[in-house]
């Protein structure tokens, strides 16, 4: 028996008009799947890029890989969970933008009681992501020094935190003092305003001339040569995002003249791409959240009614670490 809800969907990419909220049919969750009554969505840059066709997919979709609720039916052949589970997600098929929806089980991952709903579908993605960032793309190890872009994220604050708990010097940019303040506060060792200060000449300077072994750069286009005069010869860049606009066009030879560095653009679904590392994944990241290590920061919410209003705020930077529609 199939159920009536409400659902964002996508039918020509663009801008937030084309964002329509709409009654859709939910059918019973097919073998290996689950059927969760949403609490709770997370808003990410990377929902954007494929409302407006940056990122592909065949039209009309949905949009969303993020949220947390109840298990409110099992697909058959699922073991892992049973109706009235408590759970999450951050690496889902398009379609978090719902009031209930089905997902394969393999995607989802066990949320514990001390953790809230709207902390888990604001941190899910970002947290996964750091998680992969920080423990897998580039093992950190307590002593180092990193750089860090758009440090005041939603992504950045959790940087900021988990950093701060391996015993990780974080150096973060803002484009504000007022976001640099927030990176701060949140744990970064130290700040670089990049619309007033020269990230690679203050990077040089704090690490006295010995630069970064890695830098984590999810702005794109425009930081990245700036990202590679941060780093020390055989450094590692990490381009993970294009909030900018993506990097095109990249010319081999840079690398060699900066110092034979390594460069590499990860994603968090290749990193956990099955339910036993996705859920070891999130366990480490509920483990600092329940230890205190990681405050997730809401500080904006808005009702599944208002995503165009919310992906503009979003688009526009107006906002600080995380943002949760409300189905």
């Amino acid at each position: 028996m199939s159920i009536l809800t409400q659902a964002v969907r996508v039918y020509e990419h663009g801008g937030v008009e084309q964002l329509c909220l709409e009654e859709v049919e939910v059918p019973l969750p097919a073998a290996g799947e689950i059927q969760i009554q949403q609490e709770a969505i997370g808003l990410n840059f990377i929902d954007i890029y494929f409302r407006t066709g940056l990122y592909k997919a065949p039209l009309p979709h949905g949009l969303g890989f993020e949220g947390a609720g109840i298990v409110t039916a099992v697909g058959e052949g699922v073991t892992r969970f049973k109706e009235g589970d408590r759970v999450a997600y951050g690496q889902s098929p398009l379609g978090a933008y719902a009031k209930v929806r089905n997902l394969p089980a393999k995607q989802v991952v066990h949320l514990p009681n001390g953790i809230a709903f709207e902390e888990a579908a604001a941190v899910m993605l970002k947290g996964l992501t750091v998680q992969y960032l920080f423990r897998q793309t580039y093992r950190l190890t307590e002593g180092e020094t990193i750089l860090f872009h758009a440090a005041a994220g939603g992504v950045g604050l959790i940087a900021c935190q988990w950093a701060r708990a391996l015993g990780v010097n974080l150096i973060g940019t803002a484009s504000s003092d007022e976001k640099t303040a927030l990176a701060k506060q949140y744990g970064a060792w130290e700040t670089i305003n990049y619309t007033t200060e020269n990230v690679p000449a203050r990077v040089l300077e704090l690490t006295q001339g010995a630069k970064v072994p890695v830098v984590y750069d999810g702005v794109g286009k425009s930081t990245w040569e700036i990202s590679l005069d941060c780093l020390r010869p055989r450094g590692l860049m990490v381009s993970y995002g294009n909030a900018s606009g993506a990097v095109t066009g990249v010319d081999l030879g840079i690398l060699a003249a900066k110092g034979s560095l390594f460069v590499t653009r990860p994603t968090v679904g290749t990193h956990v791409d099955t339910a036993e590392k996705m859920q070891a994944a999130a366990d480490e990241l509920f483990a600092h959240i329940l230890a205190g290590n990681i405050k997730v920061v809401i500080d904006q919410t808005y009702p599944l009614s208002e995503v165009a209003k919310a992906q503009t705020e979003l688009a526009s930077r107006k906002t600080t670490g995380a943002t949760v529609l409300i189905p």
